[in-house]
C-alpha cells in the first residue's frame, strides 16, 4: 500500500485508488495529483490500495479486497490483512475510493445511505446517478469508513482513467481542498434491492441498459438462451454478461431525483 500526502497537518479527507487491482483508472488520477502537488486548503491523504494486485493485473491476490473489511492483522489472505491496515490509515477521513466496471460507460457514485454528506457532495460530481447500497454493504470499504464509491467507466478504458482524474478534481472542490467551483446537476438516486444472479453457462447476454426501468413481463437476460423475465419492474444496475462470476448484477428502485438549485441570474 502506498500512502502520500498532499498538505500540511492530519488529514480528515482521502482519495483511494487501485482497491481492485484491474481497475488502474484511479491510479493514473492519484499519481497525477502527486506530479502536479496542486496548492491545497486542506490536508489530503492519497493511497494507492492494493499494490501487489496491481503489479499482477488481477482483481485480488487472494480474496476481494472490497468484500475484505474491516480484516483482521492477522488474517492468512493478503487482502484481509490489507483492509485492517486501510481502515487505519482511513480513521478520521471522508474518503473518496475509486472503481471501474465492465457494465456501464457512464460514471456514477455508490453511497452506503443517503446522508446529509452524500447528498451535499454526490450531485457537485460529473456522475449521472447516485446509487444507495445499504443492502449490499457487508465486507465493503464504505461499511467501516464514511466513503464516497465512484464508478469512473468502463475497465481498463482510457476514458475511466480520464473520468477519474475530473472526478477525483471536482471532489477536493467540493469538499474546499481545492480552490474551485462545482456544478451543480439533478441527480437520480436509486437503491439496490436484489441480487440477479445466474447459473452456470457457456454464454451469457444481457438485454437491457443500466439504469432504465425493466417492466414486469420483460426478458432482461439469458444463459445459453434460456431467457430470464422480469417478474416485476425494476431498474438494472452494473448488469453486464460476465462482470460477475455468478451474478447478472443488480436490481434497484428508483427513490428519488436530488433536484439542482436553479441558477442565478
Amino acid at each position: 500500500m502506498r500512502v502520500a500526502q498532499l498538505g500540511s497537518g492530519t488529514p480528515e479527507i482521502a482519495v483511494v485508488a487501485g482497491v481492485h487491482g484491474d481497475e488502474p483508472c484511479g491510479v493514473r488520477a492519484v499519481e497525477r495529483l502527486l506530479d502536479e502537488r496542486p496548492t491545497v486548503e486542506r490536508p489530503v491523504k492519497l493511497i494507492v490500495a492494493n499494490e501487489e494486485a496491481l503489479e499482477r493485473r488481477v482483481r485480488f491476490v487472494d480474496e476481494d479486497l472490497n468484500r475484505a473489511f474491516p480484516g483482521d492483522p492477522d488474517a492468512k489472505t493478503h487482502e484481509g490483512r490489507l483492509a485492517h491496515r486501510l481502515v487505519e490509515e482511513l480513521d478520521g477521513c471522508l474518503t473518496f475510493s475509486m472503481h471501474s466496471t465492465q457494465s456501464h460507460g457512464e460514471p456514477f457514485a455508490i453511497v452506503n445511505g443517503v446522508s446529509e454528506t452524500a447528498t451535499e457532495i454526490v450531485p457537485q460530481l460529473p456522475v449521472t446517478a447516485m446509487v444507495e447500497t445499504s443492502n449490499f454493504a457487508e465486507g465493503r470499504l464504505f461499511s467501516e469508513i464514511d466513503t464516497i464509491e465512484v464508478e469512473c467507466g468502463l475497465q481498463g478504458s482510457e476514458t475511466a482513467a480520464e473520468n477519474a482524474d475530473r472526478l477525483t478534481r471536482a471532489f477536493l472542490t467540493a469538499v474546499d481542498a481545492v480552490p474551485g467551483d462545482t456544478i451543480r446537476s439533478d441527480l437520480p438516486v436509486y437503491r439496490l434491492t436484489d441480487v440477479i444472479r445466474k447459473r452456470d453457462a457457456d454464454t451469457y447476454e444481457v438485454f437491457v441498459e443500466n439504469f432504465t426501468e425493466v417492466e414486469a413481463g420483460d426478458p432482461f437476460a439469458a444463459a445459453d438462451g434460456d431467457t430470464q423475465v422480469a417478474d416485476e419492474p425494476f431498474y438494472p444496475v452494473l448488469m453486464s454478461p460476465n462482470g460477475y462470476r455468478d451474478v447478472f448484477g443488480y436490481a434497484a428502485e428508483k427513490l428519488d431525483v436530488l433536484t439542482a438549485p436553479p441558477a442565478a441570474d
